[in-house]
């Protein structure tokens, strides 16, 4: 195997090509793989003249010194490399450690205690009832006002016979109740699941049978798409329905309460608020809080374990090694039912005592204006979110906030100097973490383009690895002993991360179905019983221990800051055509963040029909998973093992130069129709609208 393989890809050289054109002064992404001989040089004369200088002060009088010293620096001139990291990584390595240490600290003694989230908010509830916990538009609530809702929601659903470990979802938009309403459930130990609220038909009834859940708990403003399944009696009918609607909505004309739905509003207005209990159960902190959904290679949303605990290291760890304060405004404009917006975002308010801003919907136009407005401190981001800010007009209230750090995951290293010098950020926090997964990096040092690191020589403080697999399967490859084989500096590999039960930030609880979780564990990895959990994810690392994503393996894919499973989408096309071949797989576009669904159908008398395809898409998918391309096929290619061959289609794209195929494309009316020039060249010139 080539062992820079992945190193200078058709990516790189496009990403090269934008950094030859960054102004002067703005700072480029640096993937060190090897010293050049300046460095090398400069190293060598550093470690002689450390050398001569301890033996003046040390071994001038001692033969046995001498000696030692002198074997001790030959060894080190013969290997400046391990040097040179040393010596430029150990300020940024000891900063680390020493917020990692607070980190681990501060989860054992939350571990100890027993300490749920619903306990810590209750302690800073307590200390700071008058401060501003959570804010949208002209909506506030206080940390008391907080907890009396939660509060009024567990001695609701106490009453309604809700036990410890029973579950209901929750399909709502963004608004500040939302967070109160699984906190008050988790006051009894029942599990939220968070469901995504672009969900349609089929992948929103999975999600509800998966969690198992109990009731169901529905915002006015989703309404609609639940009678959808409620008309198709696809839900079961003993399922409990509670309608939750702010003021404003209830105002608005057309307003209807579902049938047979509870109107959890009035009910919770003459409800009394349940205190929270003071005993203590076993293992309390371990329980499992919410399911937040994630697609992943199996096709439909898989409902991952949220326990407390886990809850506290996710929200913990961003605080900790970002340094964030309690004093902190953080601007949150991302749906609360993922990981990002509802647990890395909202739990520092609900733990660390932050102000949190919400927005229903992001807005590229308002992002700065509502920064400022809210006198915000902090933001975060998706890198989708990043482009489409770069995308807007320029104007000089852009730079006018208070921002002191950006924090999210996916910002390209294409348009990360871009995007500090433009919006005047000091400092960007990338994350990089599944929401299942314990692969968790983050770079807190302003290394352009790294999604994190790990210390050079503390890979086993940190288990982290990188193993070589097959790019095509995302398998990995092991060796005559049948064990897997890491990746050297500069070669791209699958990122892993070591299992351990005992402690918080290497834990994996999976999913709720256990079948799923399995899939996601790689067993007898380096030695015989060890377990690592598979990221999925293709990264590369440099000799200063810097990690830079390169790609997703397997049948997943990202776009429009979500997952895309392939399988769900080739289930759907393949039901609406009736074809037996039917591939999905995302396609890269210039200029635009991830890669864009693309779906090639076996259809060798072309005759699919695009606009009844079209009206199935539309109603079975939420928009981020529907194809923006669809290409019709005599065949597609396959291995000699009849393995389809996804990798060079999408190699192949939607360029109509090589391509004699049809492709269709999605347009702004959700119709496909034939891909044009005009079209293909606004795609290629970044000005197609995406």
């Amino acid at each position: 195997m080539n062992e820079k393989r992945d190193q200078v890809d058709l990516e790189d050289q496009d990403l090269a090509e934008e950094e030859e054109a960054l102004p002067a002064g703005q700072k480029k992404m640096e993937l060190l793989l090897e010293l050049n001989l300046k460095q090398k040089f400069a190293t060598r004369l550093g470690i002689v003249l450390v050398g001569t200088l301890m033996f003046a002060l040390f071994c001038y009088d001692s033969a046995m010194a001498s000696l030692t010293l002198g074997a001790v620096l030959a060894l080190l001139i013969r290997s400046p490399t391990y040097v040179f990291a040393w010596v430029m990584t150990v300020k940024r390595d000891l900063i680390a450690l020493q917020r990692f240490v607070a980190l681990n600290l501060y989860l054992i003694v939350m571990d100890r205690r027993g300490k749920t989230v619903a306990r810590c908010f209750h302690d800073l509830a307590k200390k700071h009832p008058k401060k501003i916990c959570l804010v949208m538009d002209d909506h506030k609530l206080t940390y008391s006002e907080v907890l009396l809702l939660s509060q009024r929601i567990a001695g609701y659903f106490q009453k309604r016979g809700l036990q410890r470990g029973d579950c209901v979802a929750l399909m709502m938009e963004t608004r500040v109740e939302y967070p109160c309403i699984w906190l008050g459930l988790s006051q009894l130990g029942v599990i939220t699941a968070l469901i995504n609220s672009n969900l349609r038909g089929e992948s929103l009834l999975h999600s509800i049978r998966v969690a198992n859940a109990k009731a169901l708990i529905v915002g006015s403003e989703l309404a609609d798409i639940l009678q959808n399944l409620i008309t198709a009696e696809q839900l079961p009918r003993d399922l409990p329905i509670y309608q939750y609607a702010d003021e404003q909505l209830r105002s608005t004309p057309g307003h209807v309460l579902l049938e047979n739905a509870i109107d959890l509003n009035v009910e919770l207005s003459r409800q009394t608020p349940l205190e929270l209990s003071k005993v203590i159960l076993p293992e309390e902190a371990r329980s499992k809080l919410l399911y937040v959904y994630t697609s992943g290679t199996t096709g439909l949303p898989k409902a991952a374990v949220i326990t407390n605990l886990r809850y506290l290291f996710m929200t913990a760890g961003t605080f900790y090694m970002l340094r964030l304060r309690s004093d902190d405004i953080i601007y949150n404009p991302l749906p609360l039912y993922h990981t990002a917006g509802g647990i890395v975002g909202v739990g520092n308010a609900l733990l660390n005592g932050s102000t949190v801003v919400l927005r229903k919907k992001f807005s590229a136009s308002n992002f700065w204006r509502d920064c400022y407005r809210n006198r915000c401190t902090v933001a975060q981001y998706i890198g989708e979110l990043c482009r489409y800010l770069l995308a807007t007009p320029y104007t000089k209230d852009q730079q006018q906030h208070n921002l002191r750090l950006m924090y999210g995951n996916g910002l390209r290293p294409q348009i990360w100097t871009q995007f500090i010098s433009r919006f005047g950020i000091p400092q960007i926090g990338e994350i990089y973490g599944a929401t299942e997964g314990n692969s968790n990096l983050i770079n807190i040092t302003n290394r352009v383009g790294a999604i994190g690191f790990v210390p050079v020589f503390g890979g086993k403080l940190y288990p982290v690895q990188i193993l070589r697999c097959d790019e095509q399967t995302g398998e990995v490859l092991r060796d005559s002993q049948g064990r897997c084989i890491r990746c050297k500096v500069g070669e791209a590999g699958l990122l892993v991360g070591q299992v351990n039960a005992r402690r918080a930030v290497s834990a994996f609880h999976g999913y709720a179905d256990k079948g799923a979780s399995e899939q996601k564990l790689l067993r007898d990895v380096f030695g015989k019983g060890d377990v690592y959990f598979n990221s999925g994810d293709m990264v590369v690392c440099d000799i200063l221990g810097y990690f830079y994503f390169k790609d997703r393996t397997g049948d997943t894919f990202r776009w429009r800051g979500e997952n895309v499973a392939t399988q769900e989408v080739e289930a759907i096309i393949t039901n609406c055509i009736g074809l037996n071949d039917c591939v999905v797989y995302g396609v890269q576009i210039p200029h635009v963040e991830g890669k864009a669904g693309m779906a090639a159908i076996v259809d060798p008398q072309r005759k699919v029909d695009m606009d009844y395809l079209s009206i199935v898409i539309r109603g079975s998918l939420p928009p981020y998973a529907r194809p923006l391309f669809i290409r019709l096929l005599d065949e597609i290619p396959r291995t000699a093992t009849f393995k389809l061959k996804k990798r060079e289609l999408a190699m192949e794209g939607y360029n109509l130069r090589k391509l004699k195929e049809p492709i269709y494309y999605l347009n702004r009316d959700g119709i496909y129709r034939q891909l044009s020039q005009e079209q293909y060249q606004a795609l290629q010139a970044g000005t197609a609208g995406l």
